[in-house]
């Protein structure tokens, strides 16, 4: 497994939460933010962690936060923000609607970093999750070329790496459910109370 000093953490708090209306890094899930959750899965497997948002409220967790080196253009511009503040060729990119993450499920992540794989992403319920991977940090000037292309779309920007994916079993899915709108966080508060 890699040393986390050769890792970095890098959180996506930049999304406009359209569906649900607010910041969703602040939505609460067991009376904690749902970056805290996330800061704390992700804590004991990195050296750093960088926040990447224009929203200075995130300062109150005492992290490196960065604005998006390119306004509005999606996760895609999120990542490469993060990778580009990056001092480590390892990185954690996790976005932050994902409150029920584990150390143990990102450990997976990190324990299949080699040279051959540029990309490691998480694959639950048949869908691969490019917020829940580890980046090389050399994909940085590639996916800055994507962005001039005027390129958006995270999963074609991956679609041109040498990506690993991590299947997940039907137990570990429930750890990467997205949180898009108030009916998945009323299912997952209702789950979590019982």
């Amino acid at each position: 497994m890699i040393d986390k000093k050769h890792i970095t953490g890098i959180i996506l708090a930049g999304g406009k939460s359209s569906r649900i209306g607010s910041d969703k890094g602040f939505l609460l899930l067991k009376n904690k933010p749902f970056i805290q959750h996330i800061i704390e899965a992700m804590q004991p497997l990195v050296n750093e962690i960088i926040i990447v948002s224009n929203n200075p409220k995130y300062d109150i967790f005492k992290l490196k936060r960065i604005n998006d080196l390119i306004k509005d253009s999606g996760p895609l511009a999120g990542v490469y923000t993060g990778l580009h503040y990056s001092n480590t060729e390892n990185n954690l990119v996790l976005s932050c609607d994902v409150p029920l993450i584990n150390t143990e499920t990102l450990k997976k992540l990190t324990e299949q970093v080699d040279e051959n794989a540029e990309i490691i992403q998480l694959e639950s319920k048949d869908k691969t999750m490019p917020l829940i991977a580890v980046y090389s940090k050399h994909c940085e000037s590639k996916f800055s070329n994507l962005l001039d292309q005027g390129e958006r779309r995270l999963r074609f920007a991956v679609n041109q790496f040498k990506v690993k994916t991590i299947v997940l079993n039907k137990e570990q899915e429930k750890f990467t459910k997205n949180i898009n709108t108030p009916d998945n966080l009323n299912e997952i508060t209702n789950e979590v109370d019982h």
